[in-house]
């Protein structure tokens, strides 16, 4: 009940591919499509069908896709992504969105198929548990975070309340945020992953009256959060987010979220030609704004299409690799490159929360904070 198939609706059929492609290339879309955070998923897999719908058939070759939900549960990822590689016999799986998903089907995608997250980027996979039929084509985790303890760093800020979920993601944020910022942390809190009531939570902010505050709270998480924040009269108080504020929580949150400040990868207003295209396309299909987890669902479908169309074929997983590694795509990013570990080289943003023209809301870059940013674990990596 949870596997979609697309095949001749989405693509140009056999009899219309080159005798040369006459083999089928199978793509596993994997993400979380179910529950509170289903909107994350729905983002990845939506920019992922795109590309691929744009593209007709994916690297020339007539293709197949199976949409699959991970149900945002470990071990029933786990189970279905077996499935995508054993049974189904995927070449590339595009997922997932969680970080504690990631650990559970790395192993079993990576032993015959290449596995391209478009948004999870757990640090033990940018370093000594890094694979080379891994790619995290999104984001380590730890970046984002950095962003805005920077930017603290260079406004003044003295002190800081920071809280995330208790899971691999929420750990990685908080560390990465702490090994930039500068000023004293006056509380760091592991809250349970999904909670939704944040009256105790914000209680010990009214109390402590930090200078700021840093929250990853992704999906129905950051809604409430950021709801709770402003009814409790703390936005006195700057509250600046990674994963907390952007395009699948602003319909929510709307005005209770305007100006807040997060870090970014990309944004709808990214000034790039490629990225405005995408912007446009995806808001003409599916009447909702993208966030950056859409971007990095379509630029993992358009990196797959770079790397079979370079090799020719599906069978030479060497060559796919390579050609992967090259990244010779127009990514929503602009430039955008591998490090050895598989994990991007690309700027960092601040953007803020605002509302367009047409009612809808969205992030808006308000300046760059970091150019060709590497991850702090590619020297860890041993591939």
């Amino acid at each position: 009940m949870n596997r979609t198939k697309l095949t001749a609706a989405l693509m140009l059929s056999a009899a219309m591919a080159p005798a040369a492609h006459a083999e089928t290339l199978k793509i596993g879309i994997l993400t979380t499509t179910s529950g509170p955070p289903a909107v994350l998923g729905e983002h990845a897999r939506d920019g992922a069908l795109l590309a691929a719908e744009q593209l007709g058939m994916v690297g020339g070759m007539e293709t197949e896709i199976i949409v699959v939900d991970a149900e945002g549960k470990p071990d029933v990822a786990a189970q279905k992504a077996r499935e995508l590689v054993e049974r189904d016999g995927v070449q590339f799986v595009i997922g997932p969105i969680f970080s504690n998903v990631m650990g559970a089907i790395a192993g079993p995608v990576t032993e015959s198929a290449f596995l391209l997250s478009p948004n999870a980027g757990p640090s033990v996979f940018a370093g000594e548990n890094c694979h080379p039929n891994l790619f995290g084509v999104a984001y380590q985790n730890d970046q984002m975070p950095t962003v805005l303890a920077k930017h603290m760093n260079d406004t003044g800020v003295a002190d800081a309340f920071i809280l995330a979920p208790n899971y691999q993601a929420g750990k990685d944020s908080l560390n990465g945020f702490k090994s930039v910022f500068e000023g004293t942390v006056t509380s760091e809190l592991y809250v349970p992953l999904g909670q939704l009531d944040y009256q105790a939570e914000l209680a010990q902010i009214a109390a402590l009256q930090p200078s700021a505050v840093y929250a990853f709270l992704p999906g129905g998480m950051g809604v409430n959060f950021v709801k709770q924040y402003d009814q409790a009269g703390l936005k006195g108080i700057p509250l600046l987010t990674a994963f907390t504020v952007d395009e699948t929580t602003l319909p929510a949150e709307q005005d209770a979220a305007l100006g807040m400040l997060s870090g970014v990868n990309w944004s709808p207003s990214l000034d790039v030609p490629a990225s405005k295209e995408f912007v446009a396309a995806f808001e003409a299909k599916y009447d909702y704004v993208p966030a950056l987890y859409a971007a990095g669902g379509y630029d993992s479908m358009m990196l797959i299409d770079s790397a079979v169309k370079a090799v020719g074929n599906v069978t030479d997983m060497d060559a796919l690799r390579s050609a992967l590694e090259a990244a010779d795509f127009s990514s929503v990013r602009g430039e955008f490159s591998f490090s050895s570990n598989h994990f991007p080289v690309q700027n960092f943003y601040l953007a803020e929360a605002v509302k367009r023209e047409d009612g809808k809301y969205a992030t808006q870059i308000v300046e760059t904070v970091y150019e060709d940013y590497a991850d702090a674990y590619v020297d860890q990596c041993k591939m």
